[in-house]
């Protein structure tokens, strides 16, 4: 029983934190009733017509795209060096893992994500 209580006090604990921390940060920190401050930010520079307009989905795909395999990639670093610790386990485990990133490679390139156009 103790230690429902202990967690209880730890979850009420937590929650007065945050919400006590938010509600300083308000009280505290400084705000700007500007007009500005409400328009959309390019650069720096006064936007000129829309500020909501619709661009091609394949920007993002394409980004997305990049950022997957950028991380996937960032997690073959620390495979590379405890390969010769682990042994046979660590081959096949990162031949399944870039069977997986092959797999949504070439998923990528049918479905034409890689065009840029």
């Amino acid at each position: 029983m103790s230690y429902y209580v202990l967690l209880f006090t730890m979850i009420v604990a937590s929650f007065l934190f945050v919400g006590l921390t938010m509600i300083i940060a308000r009280l505290i920190s400084p705000r700007s009733f500007n007009k500005n401050k409400s328009e959309a930010y390019e650069c720096g520079i006064p936007t000129q017509g829309k500020t909501w307009m619709q661009f091609r989905v394949g920007y993002y795909l394409f980004a997305i795209l990049f950022l997957m395999f950028d991380i996937e990639t960032v997690f073959l670093f620390p495979w590379a060096t405890i390969v010769r610790e682990v042994g046979v386990n660590a081959i096949f485990g990162i031949s399944f893992f870039l069977f997986i990133l092959i797999l949504g490679l070439a998923y990528a390139w049918r479905k034409k994500a890689l065009e840029w156009k």
